[in-house]
């Protein structure tokens, strides 16, 4: 007798592994019947289909946790990263603005200065100051 696709149907449904949904050889005539999942949710109220419990370490039993060469971990320098995504956001926007002729060569040049130095916080904040200009 098959009942994979009724396991398959009740684990996502109760949202488990099917390997932990356990079916009551007694009922196993109602567990064929069961075509909607709220058929299946009946069932597992009424104790026909049973949830296994997990396998593993209980969490009482900590483990410790052991800091030595292999988990220290460095910081990533989050600031470089933020720069370079910022700039090329900003560089290539105005590569654009130059392409369609809103900026000349020079005010691009001073532009692209300005980006290096980090005057810009975001795009909003370089067309503001591209408007004024």
């Amino acid at each position: 007798m098959q009942l994979s696709k009724k396991k398959i149907l009740a684990a996502k449904v109760l949202k488990v592994g099917k390997n932990r949904i356990i079916f009551v050889k007694e009922n196993l005539s109602e567990i064929k019947e069961a075509i909607t999942r709220l058929d299946i949710l009946d069932l597992h109220k009424s104790g026909a289909i049973q949830i296994r419990e997990v396998k593993g370490r209980k969490k009482i039993v900590k483990r410790k946790n052991r800091r030595r060469v292999g988990k220290i971990k460095n910081k990533t320098n989050t600031r470089k990263a933020e720069y370079v995504i910022i700039t090329r956001k900003l560089r290539k926007f105005v590569r654009g603005l130059v392409r369609t002729g809103a900026v000349d060569k020079e005010k691009n040049r001073e532009v692209r200065k300005q980006i290096r130095a980090r005057k810009f916080r975001s795009k909003r904040h370089l067309k503001e100051n591209l408007e004024e200009l």
